[in-house]
C-alpha cells in the first residue's frame, strides 16, 4: 500500500511536470517570438501578432483547461476558484472577443494583452517547474507571487479595451447591415 501511495504520488508529480513544462514551452514560445518580432519589425509588428502567434496562444489556452481537473481531481492543491476565474476569462477573452472578430485582431491591444498573459504565464510555469522538484530560487518564487500586481490590473485594462473594441465593431457591423443601402445603376 505504501508502494502504491509513492508510486501514484511519483507518477502525479511527474505528469505536473510534463504539463507545466509543455506550457512553459508554449508560452516562452510565444514570448519570445513576440519579442524577435518587435526587435525585427518594430511597431509593425504590433498588429499581426494574432496572425503569427494565436494558434499556438489557443492550444496554450485550451491546455490550461486541464488545471482545473488538476485541482477537481486532487492532484494539484492550488485553489479552484482563482485558476477557474482566470481560465474562463481568458479563454472568453480569446475565443470569444478576439478570435471570432477579425477586426480586433489586429489591434495593438491584443499585442499587450498577449504580452502581460505569457509573462506572467513563463514565470509561473518556471515556479511550478522547480516547485514540484522541490527547488525554490528565492528570486523566481518573489517574482512568481508579486508580478501579477502589476501587472494583473494592466491585463484587466487590455480586456477591458478588446471588449470595448469588439462592441464598436459588432455595432457598427449591425448598423451597416440595416442602415442605407443604395443601389448601383446599370
Amino acid at each position: 500500500m505504501v508502494y502504491y501511495f509513492h508510486f501514484h504520488s511519483f507518477t502525479m508529480n511527474m505528469y505536473l511536470f510534463v504539463y507545466d513544462l509543455m506550457q512553459f514551452c508554449g508560452h516562452s514560445w510565444i514570448f519570445t517570438n513576440m519579442i524577435i518580432r518587435f526587435m525585427t519589425f518594430g511597431k509593425d509588428s504590433l498588429a499581426d501578432t494574432f496572425y503569427s502567434i494565436g494558434l499556438v496562444m489557443r492550444v496554450c489556452q485550451l491546455l490550461s483547461i486541464l488545471e482545473i481537473l488538476h485541482i477537481l481531481t486532487g492532484i494539484d492543491k492550488s485553489r479552484l476558484l482563482p485558476r477557474f476565474l482566470q481560465i474562463t476569462e481568458r479563454i472568453i477573452v480569446l475565443f470569444v472577443v478576439i478570435n471570432s472578430q477579425e477586426e480586433v485582431q489586429g489591434k495593438y491591444v491584443v499585442c499587450v494583452l498577449f504580452f502581460l498573459w505569457n509573462l506572467l504565464d513563463v514565470v509561473r510555469y518556471t515556479y511550478n517547474m522547480l516547485a514540484r522538484m522541490g527547488i525554490y530560487y528565492l528570486p523566481l518564487t518573489w517574482l512568481n507571487f508579486s508580478l501579477c500586481i502589476p501587472l494583473y490590473p494592466l491585463s484587466v485594462l487590455a480586456k477591458g479595451m478588446c471588449f470595448i473594441i469588439q462592441n464598436l465593431f459588432s455595432e457598427r457591423k449591425a448598423h451597416l447591415g440595416t442602415g442605407n443601402i443604395k443601389t448601383k445603376r446599370s
